[in-house]
């Protein structure tokens, strides 16, 4: 099986440069980027945090284990979740996946979130 690794939005030379399967795991597009100059194959926004969850985190570090929590029941509550499992497990077959974000903490946000989830569904499917 191959890897997960997260980019962020703005490393451009890093991202083009990346193989994989390239993910934004975001409700907002990155501000400053254009769309065009973004290397991604899919926007998931319907599995990013919920805009009133992301507006009560903040970004603040000290919220991150309840933003971590309350973000890991969404998405198992979320109708998307099985079927994007399902296909990144293929995609995981085949190559890497890039999940991409935008926030300036690289160790307390939702794709940090959003990896923990999909490496742990993984290891359970096994």
């Amino acid at each position: 099986m191959h890897s997960i690794r997260l980019i962020r939005a703005y490393n451009h030379r890093q991202l083009k440069n990346a193989k994989g399967y390239k993910l934004l795991i975001d409700r907002l597009w990155p501000r400053g980027v254009k769309k065009t100059d973004l290397p991604y194959q899919w926007w998931l926004k319907e599995l990013a945090p919920t805009p009133s969850l992301r507006a009560w985190f903040n970004h603040q570090a000290d919220r991150y284990p309840t933003f971590k929590q309350k973000y890991l029941n969404e998405l198992k509550e979320n109708p998307f979740s099985p079927s994007v499992l399902e296909f990144l497990t293929q995609i995981l077959q085949s190559e890497n996946i890039i999940l991409i974000y935008s926030a300036k903490d690289d160790e307390h946000n939702q794709v940090v979130v959003f990896k923990e989830w999909l490496e742990g569904e993984i290891e359970a499917m096994e």
